[in-house]
């Protein structure tokens, strides 16, 4: 029990040191919608045009209150990694009083038909790469009999559905896919129809056509950096995936687990390995951070 004792407060002393958990107290009132990125580049882009700017620290992360686009928001910096992700979305959750849950941010390309600068707005995002990695034998790689996957393997790797409860749920739920709101996605589907997109990074850097925007399909959260050709079609051929990225699948998870609605923009910052040189994201990372901003700051302005 001595794990709480670091949080204890003096109102709530006597409860920390007997044992008792101490809920976390809501910073304000006001409802909120929760806009998230990832890291710094994104961060700062998302920063632009905040109205009415407080800074609140909470477990050393930065949660930024004011309004964007005419909106209450909470601005949150999630962090690199679906850990991360995840625990700064309950945080938000449990500290603010919010409503609804939009990432805008970067990802690597998986659909051969997408390419770097583009937005897209998937419909459903999976965790792709929870994994059973399975046994070798004289058959190739087995997992165990009483243990079961819904999709093609990657070699020794399965991927693993989620086991998931909720309020209103009897029982454990099984599921791969975590959707979008689909009032958001419709509003998301209107925005895009008006939008034109920058080709240009800051540094002169430009893409030969301007991006474009894709609204719909599905998208792939997982643990790690991807830049390999192999791994990229596989998630395409699997999961029919538009893109991939580390953090947008955890949010999804969370925001389902308690009942908020969620969207996510991500913008094409490289091709996760599909490329012919190097990986493009040291080019591209602004110009994509800034697309991705630019359609989420647009959505915001055309909530009702």
């Amino acid at each position: 029990m001595d794990a709480f004792k670091p949080t204890c407060i003096a109102a709530s002393l006597a409860a920390c040191l007997a044992g008792t958990p101490v809920l976390a107290q809501v910073i304000d009132e006001t409802p909120r919608l929760a806009v998230m990125s990832a890291f710094d580049p994104e961060w700062a882009v998302l920063q632009d045009g905040v109205q009415d700017a407080e800074t609140h620290a909470i477990n050393g992360s930065p949660f930024v209150t004011g309004k964007l686009e005419g909106q209450d928001v909470v601005l949150v910096l999630s962090g690199v990694s679906m850990v991360n992700a995840a625990m700064n979305t309950q945080i938000a959750l449990d500290r603010f009083r919010v409503e609804g849950i939009i990432f805008s941010g970067i990802a690597g390309g998986v659909d051969p038909e997408l390419t770097i600068g583009d937005v897209v707005i998937p419909e459903q995002w999976g965790e792709y790469l929870d994994a059973i990695m399975a046994r070798e034998t004289a058959d190739g790689f087995s997992i165990p009999p009483w243990m079961s996957s819904n999709f093609e393997p990657m070699g020794m790797r399965h991927v693993r559905n989620q086991t998931v409860l909720r309020e209103g749920l009897d029982e454990p739920e099984t599921r791969f896919w975590f959707p979008v709101d689909e009032d958001l996605l419709e509003t998301a589907r209107e925005v895009a129809t008006d939008l034109s997109l920058e080709k240009c990074a800051s540094e002169g850097d430009c893409l030969s056509k301007a991006p474009r925007i894709v609204v719909g399909g599905n998208g792939v959260s997982g643990a790690a950096f991807v830049d390999n050709a192999d791994l990229r079609e596989w998630a395409f051929d699997t999961f029919d995936a538009s893109v991939l990225d580390m953090e947008s699948a955890a949010v999804a998870h969370v925001a389902w687990a308690n009942n908020v609605p969620f969207i996510a923009f991500r913008s094409l910052s490289d091709l996760a390995g599909g490329g012919e040189g190097e990986n493009e994201m040291s080019t591209f990372m602004g110009l994509a951070a800034r697309n991705s901003a630019e359609v989420m700051r647009s959505f915001l302005a055309a909530l009702k």
